[in-house]
């Protein structure tokens, strides 16, 4: 029979200048039997005060970590190390998510409580102990079947949405086509069109968020179909089939809002991300900058989306002595203002080193300043006038460009940082949006409403299929895409399309896009039957004065 040993090696010790030895070597013991581990001083000692200690050092920095073990690395899913578990290093699909049973550990039971659990969370799980020079490890399998009742929320409301706006549309096309439908029911649709779609889309993500999605994903995207209809209802003038039935309520549905209320819903989860992220680095300073970043982000979205009070409420105070054109120069200030609050709060949630970035932001601002300039230019250069509408039209397509790059270059770092972009890019495209239709006069309601009568049939038609575009088109692509992705999630265990703003946010920005144009179009338009007018009314004067009837009445009057 075998005789199984311990094997124990006892140190060579110095302390105070006495010399403390051991064994040799290893000792070797049969189990069961006794052993010696000696320990001598070369001196004699005072026994007052004398203490003599013996640890086992071999299992002192104890630490259990949980892994998923994946295709190309592992994830950790939860970690215990110096007697305590560190969440903070979970990754971040499972953060909020694990923990361990507190009362059981003393007792050596690190069992893993997995809450909510994903289609994503299927696969091989290991439990590793290390203690000292000895370690060990266990293996988990965990399969996920079929559907939970959010998953079953989510495709309810993913397929009303989409069958929904099919069927408003079909419904809205017969009763156009029909000469007996009255103007009150086409409106009646129009608005369901507008409102219930994306209402049932916004519902879809957050259960998917509940679910399968993740923070930064399913809050931008429910934030946006909470916020299409004031889009779709701001651009409903430029629908020729609805200029009968257009209500007067319809002028508080401005683009402003929506970018107001959206910035602050992005820049709220910009500052979530970065407190947890400076609670693991435990610094303070950055936490507290990050906070009042943001509350100037907030008072400043609500300057913003007050800014028509504001312009109203100088006048009267001024009574008349400020026209309204120089108040309208108060909006760029603000947006220029709010840009570079913005960026800082990126700075400090994302800890970037240097403020040299500020530079490109201040220059891209700068291209935005001269436009409420731009009359006052063509009322005394006539002949630029059209040259300057250019040099707009390209001012605006290189602040969005230039605002993409920047932001892809400081957002390269985060694990997320194609999906930030594609929400940037949008917003960036909303900015331009709002900075046009409040600095550059002409382009109220009812001017557009004017504009929109001397387009050709071409345009219309053009103007009803992008609308039909945004509110059907958008919402149908939007659920098949979060349908597809939840159904094969479920069956591979994994996601197919890592973040939905790949392709909710890059449609959306064409479809805004699209209206920016739009815009951009009217007011060229306005200006040149402006100016056109302009020099007609000249030439007849012109005309009247060199008449042989005016140079009578001149002499007569001499």
């Amino acid at each position: 029979m075998d005789i199984k040993c311990v094997y124990i090696s006892v140190l060579l010790m110095v302390a105070d200048g006495n010399t403390v030895r051991g064994s040799s070597g290893p000792l070797v013991a049969p189990l069961g039997s006794s052993v010696v581990l000696p320990c001598n001083l070369d001196e004699l000692l005072l026994m007052e005060g004398l203490e003599v200690e013996w640890r086992r050092t071999d299992l002192t920095p104890e630490q259990v970590s949980w892994k998923k073990r994946d295709k190309d690395e592992d994830i950790l899913v939860l970690l215990y190390q110096n007697k305590q578990t560190l969440p903070d290093s979970s990754d971040e699909q499972y953060r909020d998510r694990v923990e361990f049973f507190t009362a059981e550990i003393p007792k050596g039971n690190f069992s893993l409580r997995l809450k909510g659990v994903r289609a994503e969370d299927r696969g091989v799980y290991v439990c590793q102990v290390f203690a000292g020079e000895l370690s060990a490890n266990a293996t988990v399998v965990l399969k996920t079947l079929g559907f939970s009742s959010l998953h079953v929320m989510v495709l309810v409301f993913c397929f009303a949405a989409g069958s929904g706006a099919v069927l408003l549309l079909c419904c809205l096309i017969y009763c156009r086509s029909a000469n007996t439908v009255s103007s009150c029911t086409i409106w009646s649709l129009q608005l369901s069109l507008v409102f219930c779609p994306n209402i049932c889309m916004s519902f879809a993500f957050i259960f998917w968020a509940l679910t399968e999605g993740f923070l930064h994903e399913s809050i931008t995207c429910c934030a946006l179909y909470i916020l299409r209809p004031v889009m779709l209802i701001w651009a409903l003038p430029c629908l020729n089939y609805l200029q009968d039935s257009i209500k007067t309520w319809i002028k508080f549905f401005k683009i402003t809002q929506e970018f107001a209320v959206f910035t602050v819903i992005l820049h709220s989860v910009i500052l979530k991300y970065g407190l947890r992220r400076h609670a693991h680095d435990a610094n303070i300073a950055l936490c507290i900058m990050s906070g009042i970043s943001f509350g100037f982000v907030v008072l400043l979205c609500l300057i913003l989306s007050g800014v028509d009070f504001i312009r109203i409420t100088c006048q009267k105070m001024s009574r008349g002595v400020f026209p309204c054109n120089q108040t309208q120069g108060l909006f760029p200030l603000y947006s220029f203002l709010l840009t570079i609050i913005q960026l800082f709060h990126l700075m400090f949630s994302l800890e970037l080193s240097s403020p040299a970035f500020l530079i490109v932001a201040f220059v891209t601002q700068v291209l935005l300043v001269y436009i409420p300039f731009i009359p006052l230019v063509e009322a005394k250069l006539n002949s630029l006038c059209q040259r300057w509408i250019m040099l707009l039209w390209l001012t605006t397509l290189l602040h969005i460009i230039l605002q993409i790059y920047f932001h892809l270059d400081i957002l390269q770092k985060e694990k997320e940082y194609v999906g930030w972009t594609c929400v940037v890019s949008f917003l960036e495209v909303l900015r331009m949006m709002v900075v046009f239709e409040n600095s550059v006069p002409g382009q109220t309601q009812r001017q557009r409403h004017q504009t929109n009568q001397q387009e050709s049939n071409a345009l219309h038609l053009c103007n009803e299929i992008m609308y039909m575009f945004g509110a059907v088109g958008l919402v149908l692509l939007s659920s098949v895409t979060l349908t597809a992705e939840l159904i094969l999630k479920a069956r591979n265990g994994d996601r197919v399309l890592k973040d939905l703003r790949f392709i909710v946010f890059p449609s959306e920005g064409v479809f805004a896009l699209y209206w920016l144009v739009l815009q951009m179009n009217a007011y060229w338009k306005i200006v040149t039957t402006e100016d056109l007018d302009a020099q007609r009314r000249s030439h007849q004067k012109d005309q009247l004065m060199n008449s042989p009837e005016t140079e009578m009445e001149n002499l007569s009057t001499q």
